[in-house]
């Protein structure tokens, strides 16, 4: 079963996410979109997931709004309280998780998902496991060496937002971390290389990293 719900947040507010129920979960995951909003390609990720056994929640970032215009979708990422949303609404979602049986839940996302799903591990008590796809937070934001959690990312090689050198940066900052962490780099590819809607998408470096994504899950999660 799958389709939006509504949820409520640490403090006491409502949001809406797409939750996509598995069959005997054997636990939960939150997906978090890029800049895009909560589209459809977002909600195909979430019903993968539910597929492949695990409950999934997609929390609405945006409050609805959805857009195909880098422009648009950077005004509205740089509008977005990323910290207020990662511990509102993705603790909110993981909370909702929980509630319907998953007993632990890993957060994943995508660009600013990505980046988000960093900023969980280190602040979000529910979180018990992060898969980033090409995504960095400022420090300010959340500091990567502080992650609690089993952590495992995805980066492009070729990419100017995540570049190789923030990624090498990231991996330094990570070495003194206890959890397990992997962090896993894919030649030939561009930023965004898991969104199928998109000319960046790499068949074979989607395939591996779901591969690689579904061992981590299966030894961290259930």
């Amino acid at each position: 079963m799958s389709g939006l719900v509504e949820f409520t947040c640490p403090n006491g507010s409502t949001a809406k996410g797409y939750l996509a129920e598995a069959d005997n979960a054997k636990g939960g995951v939150i997906v978090i979109q890029e800049w895009w909003g909560l589209n459809p390609q977002i909600q195909s990720v979430a019903d993968r997931f539910a597929a492949a056994g695990y409950h999934a929640l997609a929390p609405d970032l945006y409050q609805g709004r959805v857009t195909q215009e880098p422009d648009e979708a950077s005004h509205m990422m740089s509008g977005l309280d990323w910290v207020g949303a990662t511990e509102q609404d993705v603790r909110g979602a993981a909370q909702y998780l929980r509630g319907i049986g998953a007993d632990k839940t890993a957060v994943m996302g995508f660009c600013m998902g990505g980046a988000l799903t960093v900023i969980a591990g280190v602040k979000v008590p529910e979180c018990d496991a992060g898969i980033c796809f090409y995504g960095i937070p400022p420090k300010e934001q959340a500091d990567p060496a502080e992650m609690k959690v089993p952590f495992q990312a995805h980066f492009a090689s070729q990419d100017d937002w995540c570049s190789p050198e923030a990624v090498i940066g990231l991996e330094g900052d990570m070495q003194a971390v206890s959890t397990p962490v992997e962090i896993h780099k894919y030649e030939g590819t561009e930023h965004g290389f898991f969104n199928q809607t998109r000319e960046v998408y790499n068949a074979d470096a989607t395939a591996l990293s779901w591969e690689r994504m579904m061992g981590f899950l299966s030894t961290h999660i259930g």
